[in-house]
């Protein structure tokens, strides 16, 4: 098993990649987990999975959890199934499609959203809130000022409760040639809120 610690923040090079696809880095996936607030029979949907990378961490964590991650190029589904593969999870489904027009194929319910991206980001929000159960939680990632407006005004619109916003400004110490210096790694904001 590629990890085997009962703890999320699997390093970031574990996970196989593509050229171009975006990875959430390890240190944002642990603040992403705290607030999506999983419990052992969540059901997630991860929109917007990418790599995999929060997909393949609750699946770990929650092994009797229901995880559908959603993606909607084939190649970054096949990128997610086969990092399923690497980790031995047997509880991801990917759901290969644009959304929000795919979730009609999703037939669980979910009580958990991870929204990672997509245009327009808050027409999702709308959309995964509309699927989401009562007392459910949405954990949304914004990386630029028009995405956290968007999914700020969203939550609001949507009367999300107890909504928190965490900007997350994280450095790694790197090696760059003879010396050794902490760089910036993915600044972001993550929002969350629940269904009440």
């Amino acid at each position: 098993m590629a990890w085997h610690y009962q703890t999320p923040g699997i390093p970031d090079h574990l996970f196989k990649r593509l050229p171009g696809i975006p990875l959430t880095k390890r240190e944002a996936r642990l603040l992403i987990i705290s607030a999506l607030r999983m419990e052992a029979d969540s059901v997630l949907w991860d929109i917007g999975a990418g790599t995999g990378t929060i997909s393949v961490e609750i699946a770990l964590l929650c092994p009797q959890a229901q995880v559908i991650a959603v993606e909607r190029d084939e190649e970054v589904a096949d990128l997610v199934r086969r990092n399923c593969a690497h980790f031995q999870t047997d509880n991801i489904t990917v759901i290969e499609g644009n959304a929000p027009e795919c979730f009609t194929q999703i037939a669980t319910k979910p009580d958990r959203i991870c929204l990672g991206g997509g245009k327009p980001i808050k027409v999702l929000l709308s959309e995964a809130w509309q699927c989401l159960r009562q007392g459910g939680r949405a954990v949304a990632m914004a990386t630029n000022l028009e995405q956290l407006y968007q999914l700020s005004e969203g939550f609001s619109e949507l009367q999300a409760r107890n909504v928190e916003v965490v900007q997350a400004a994280i450095n790694r110490l790197e090696t760059q040639g003879m010396r050794q210096v902490f760089a910036a790694v993915d600044p972001m904001f993550i929002l969350s809120g629940e269904k009440i």
